[in-house]
């Protein structure tokens, strides 16, 4: 007999078993095998050498840890129809697929506000990807669109898709920390997802008994076995985005790739240079499309979607490495700083700085640039705004207001997290840590 699925071997959870059929179409469509071109910790290996894993192989490890978790809550009395099910895969799989290059990196860069003023998210990416996908597909996607949108009647999809201890993050937790070697992000993944259930009462909120489980309305708790390794997650995810997501020198890194794109959009159409980008990326920098042409009705809403579709981590690095021969010193010398790595120096702030010691800092950016000979006297205070960077950063574990995570407790009562009699050190998962901190070459040395 045929198999039924086909195997991935992933080195953080093994042999993924993908399902033929829609999962395995959409595995193969060329939206997901651009995630294969898109790095999953944006300029993270700059800092990380091993962090060279891809959105593709995270979309993947979502998909499997979506299948484990509905295994898991189907053995615990929960009926779903395989309609349901695919839906749920599917929508793992695809949940990224609106990524950019390097990831998070130049989400804001690629396409800057219309008129309506938003600002581009991923999701928004992702949803209008996965709609043209449904359209190619003869509507397949119908059930993976409405559990994307939290619109499906049965809530516990979503929560699996998008919540503070979904399938995403528990899989780039444990990816993150494989490709990185930094053992704080070493989570009970397994331990996790056979604890979950579904709990019928709606809103599953404080105090409810526990009843039997229905096909109807509930939503995801954790048996109270589970709560220690739900305090793990929620902490190494902290933790990890104090060492690695927000790591001074990918803060760096991130900041001089802007600075170059920000300098290529604004050099658009007098640069030689710049006729050299590559197709994809030239027609975000060419100013053609914002946020707002995500809107379907929009005229530019195609043909963004094919540049999009076609846009990865290659045609920006090709276009930086062109770019590194432009006659403007200012590109050259950011594209030259980015393809070298030869970065800026990210400094944390004990509060935000007063804007006179802003002015200062970009007065001494404006002298070293024109004794480099990046700048002439008349255009170096303006070029000063490339090479001084001043930003806020937030660490936070868990927001129990915005989206609390809930435990079934022996007695049979659901409570909040924090209110959890399991829970070992709930004043550690609370509570947002923000640090300000300024990005300038390192010569300058401006501290103090």
């Amino acid at each position: 007999m045929p198999s039924r699925f086909t195997l991935f071997n992933d080195p953080v959870h093994g042999f993924i078993a993908v399902p033929k059929g829609l999962v395995l179409s959409l595995v193969e469509q060329p939206e997901v095998q651009r995630l294969r071109r898109i790095r999953q910790l944006g300029l993270g290996f700059l800092v990380f050498p091993g962090a060279v894993h891809t959105r593709f192989e995270h979309g993947i490890g979502a998909m499997a840890l979506m299948q484990d978790a509905l295994d898991t809550l189907r053995e615990k009395g929960t009926v779903m129809d395989t309609d349901e099910v695919g839906g749920a895969l599917a929508a793992a799989l695809l949940h990224d697929v609106g990524h950019g290059p390097f990831s998070h990196t130049l989400e804001h860069e690629l396409l800057p506000p219309g008129p309506s003023g938003r600002r581009h998210h991923h999701e928004r990416m992702s949803r209008a990807l996965m709609a043209r996908l449904d359209a190619r597909l003869g509507g397949a996607l119908r059930t993976a669109l409405a559990i994307f949108d939290g619109a499906y009647p049965r809530p516990f999809f979503h929560s699996l898709l998008a919540s503070q201890l979904d399938m995403d993050r528990l899989d780039y937790l444990r990816r993150d920390s494989f490709y990185t070697g930094v053992a704080e992000g070493v989570v009970g993944v397994d331990r996790v997802i056979k604890t979950m259930r579904v709990h019928p009462a709606p809103g599953g909120g404080r105090g409810g008994a526990a009843g039997a489980q229905t096909a109807g309305a509930g939503r995801i708790v954790i048996e109270a076995k589970g709560a220690y390794a739900v305090e793990n997650v929620l902490l190494s995810r902290r933790l990890m985005y104090g060492q690695v997501y927000l790591h001074k020198t990918v803060i760096a890194a991130d900041h001089v790739l802007r600075a170059a794109v920000g300098r290529a959009r604004e050099r658009w159409g007098t640069d030689p240079a710049l006729a050299e980008t590559a197709p994809p990326f030239a027609f975000f920098l060419a100013g053609r499309a914002t946020a707002d042409d995500l809107d379907p009705a929009s005229d530019l809403h195609g043909p963004l979607l094919d540049a999009f579709a076609a846009l990865d981590d290659t045609d920006v690095l090709y276009s930086l490495k062109r770019w590194a021969g432009s006659a403007d010193r200012v590109l050259a010398d950011l594209a030259r700083r980015f393809v070298d790595r030869d970065l800026f120096r990210t400094t944390p702030l004990d509060a935000p700085p007063p804007d006179a010691d802003v002015e200062a800092w970009r007065d001494r950016a404006a002298a070293w640039l024109v004794a480099e000979g990046i700048s002439t006297p008349a255009t170096a205070r303006d070029d000063a705004r490339y090479y001084v960077a001043v930003g806020r950063e937030r660490l936070a574990a868990y927001d129990a207001d915005r989206d609390p995570v809930c435990i079934l407790e022996r007695d049979g009562r659901v409570r909040e997290l924090t209110e959890s009699t399991g829970v070992l050190a709930p004043g550690a998962l609370g509570g947002a840590r923000e640090r300000d901190y300024v990005c300038l070459p390192k010569a300058l040395d401006l501290v103090g």
